[in-house]
């Protein structure tokens, strides 16, 4: 990648001189994401927003979609049976879940029709209401890189519509943050084979390579049938 995070223009002049701290200026986000009412019709079904939960300093973040039934009643991203296993691999690749940062493009969980079970899609006019606050996060958080978790995320980030299968396995670009797209984890709770770990795998490899984090011949060889 050519392009340098670090000359970023989001950064402000004033955090640099230390007049303003990092976690002032994320707690001074959180407070004008809580009572967020952009979309009316999500504000109104939502439990809590889900601002986003690790380290603001963290050098790697993941970027989901939006809260499910879980999060929306916890108010953290990722704590249902997907963010199990985004922990299971966040681990794997020699982090602990509290060394990066997790967050969603949309901040609150998409209604749904009285009755009905599980989630919807974010629609694209909700992604781009809620996306100043992501670029806000990014931006005080100053990951070296970011993973998008799903066709929806990277939709999201870049406003691709195109399969994640063409996506994934590659470095894009996010306002000149390296971007590795990678299947959801709840996608490889569908389709629980070693063939579709194996891809997901290799994206975290390519991420660990980019962060310069040593690789164990251990960790090369997951899920690689034998």
């Amino acid at each position: 990648m050519s392009e340098n995070y670090v000359s970023s223009p989001w950064f402000s002049s004033s955090e640099e001189a230390g007049e303003i701290s990092r976690e002032e200026r994320m707690e001074a986000l959180r407070r004008r994401v809580e009572p967020c009412t952009k979309c009316p019709a999500l504000a109104a079904t939502r439990t809590q927003t889900v601002f986003g939960v690790g380290n603001i300093y963290a050098e790697l973040m993941f970027v989901g979609e939006a809260p499910g039934a879980d999060e929306d009643r916890m108010g953290e991203p990722f704590v249902g049976r997907a963010g199990q296993l985004l922990t299971k691999i966040i681990e794997t690749m020699g982090f602990q879940r509290s060394e990066v940062y997790i967050a969603n493009v949309l901040k609150c969980r998409p209604d749904m029709p009285p009755g009905a079970s599980g989630n919807r899609k974010p629609r694209p006019d909700e992604m781009a209401t809620c996306l100043p606050y992501l670029v806000e996060q990014i931006g005080i958080i100053r990951p070296r890189c970011l993973v998008a978790l799903g066709a929806t995320a990277m939709e999201g980030l870049t406003g691709t519509n195109a399969p994640i299968g063409s996506l994934r396995g590659r470095w894009h670009s996010f306002r000149g943050i390296p971007l590795m797209a990678t299947y959801h984890p709840a996608y490889i709770l569908r389709n629980p084979t070693n063939s579709e770990k194996r891809k997901v795998w290799e994206d975290m490899l390519k991420v660990l390579e980019q962060l310069g984090r040593p690789i164990t011949e251990k960790q090369r060889n997951y899920f690689l049938n034998r």
